[in-house]
């Protein structure tokens, strides 16, 4: 099969023959001050060809990707180049794929070639495990008689991180350091059965406090691998009720229902007790996130020969636009700036519990999250 005539989901698979990307490779280079003006840029740059294939590299994207010779990475496109797990799904490569549609990087190419200027923002998950929010410029540039596209790369995952931690973490504390406060105001002059009450929502709102706080520091530990995991024995059953009793009586419990399948199987296994309550925690708040009042969340579980799958059910159905970006850092449908829940329990419960976080969504079936573990954990 020619590279013309491989399917693709979104942008066209076609690849230059080889000695062609050779020759468009060779013509760069040969220009005056080309290499050193694009080596003195302290971002990534690339110049692409019709295909999206890469003709040059500044010494940048070696740095970034570890490699020490640009005939590696001529002829590959970006995604490839810089490692984004969807590059390596289909025959066809970089920009083909369903999650393609979705891509900043591959909408500013196409854009860049057809001859507009295009800046865009990208999240690109990673082959091992990690995820970059990217800013690109793709630049129209026309070279005797040739169409290329300059294609300027720049890591803002930091920039993207500060910015969704603001906006989670401080919200989320100030929110409960503000019913802290509001509790604590009532206690001079609260009767002793008020008392009571006021008590039992300082010692939860503490609780919360203390949580969200441990939360960001896992996340910070976990994206800086420095995360160490404590592996214990466990069962399946008295997790589960666990993380039933914790989520019950959440404020995203409000007005949904929260049960637990009648059915769940005793499973002995062994995994961290702390990162698995917040991968199946976060599995369970997305879900009644998600749910509409008065709809019914289910937690349950299913035994496997080597392994453990909890999953949650809520009713609702995730659009195919959400889906395909779910699991990337800072997308959320609850605003700008959210979407770490989805994002870290892939990330804990896959790098660190070396199992696999997935879901399905349909409108007859609604939306399952699942999340499968080996039943050791070395």
């Amino acid at each position: 099969m020619s590279s013309s005539e491989i399917p693709s989901q979104f942008a066209p698979a076609e690849r230059a023959p080889g000695e062609k990307i050779a020759a468009q490779a060779r013509y760069l280079l040969n220009l005056p001050l080309f290499e050193r003006l694009f080596n003195a840029v302290p971002d990534i740059v690339l110049v692409v060809n019709q295909q999206r294939q890469i003709v040059f590299a500044n010494h940048n994207l070696l740095k970034t990707t570890g490699l020490n010779d640009d005939a590696a990475i001529i002829g590959l496109r970006p995604g490839e180049a810089l490692g984004c797990v969807h590059a390596f799904e289909t025959q066809g490569g970089c920009g083909t794929s369903e999650f393609c549609q979705t891509c900043g990087a591959v909408e500013a190419l196409l854009s860049s070639l057809k001859g507009r200027e295009t800046i865009q923002e990208c999240r690109i998950a990673l082959q091992n495990g990690d995820a970059l929010d990217l800013q690109v410029w793709a630049t129209p540039l026309t070279l005797d008689g040739e169409t290329f596209s300059v294609f300027a790369v720049k890591d803002i995952s930091h920039e993207k991180r500060r910015q969704a931690l603001e906006r989670i973490f401080l919200h989320d504390l100030l929110n409960v350091a503000g019913g802290l406060r509001g509790f604590a105001s009532l206690i001079t002059e609260a009767t002793p059965a008020e008392l009571e009450t006021i008590t039992g929502a300082l010692s939860r709102l503490s609780g919360r406090l203390i949580e969200e706080i441990n939360t960001q520091r896992e996340l910070n530990a976990a994206e800086s691998n420095e995360l160490v995991v404590h592996p214990t024995r466990l069962d399946s059953q008295t997790l589960l009720h666990e993380v039933l009793t914790l989520y019950q009586h959440h404020e995203a419990a409000g007005g949904r229902g929260l049960e637990l399948d009648p059915n769940v199987p005793f499973v002995s296994f062994t995994s961290d007790l702390t990162l698995l309550q917040r991968v199946i925690g976060n599995m369970v708040k997305n879900a009644l996130e998600a749910a509409a009042p008065g709809e019914i969340v289910t937690l349950c579980c299913t035994s496997y020969p080597v392994m453990v799958e909890f999953w949650v059910h809520n009713p609702g159905y995730m659009p195919r636009q959400i889906q395909l970006q779910v699991f990337q850092r800072s997308f959320s449908t609850k605003g700008t700036g959210r979407g770490l829940g989805t994002y870290s329990m892939k990330l804990l419960g896959e790098r660190y519990l070396k199992g696999r976080v997935s879901f399905t969504s349909s409108p007859d079936q609604g939306t399952v999250f699942r999340a499968s573990f080996p039943l050791t954990l070395d």
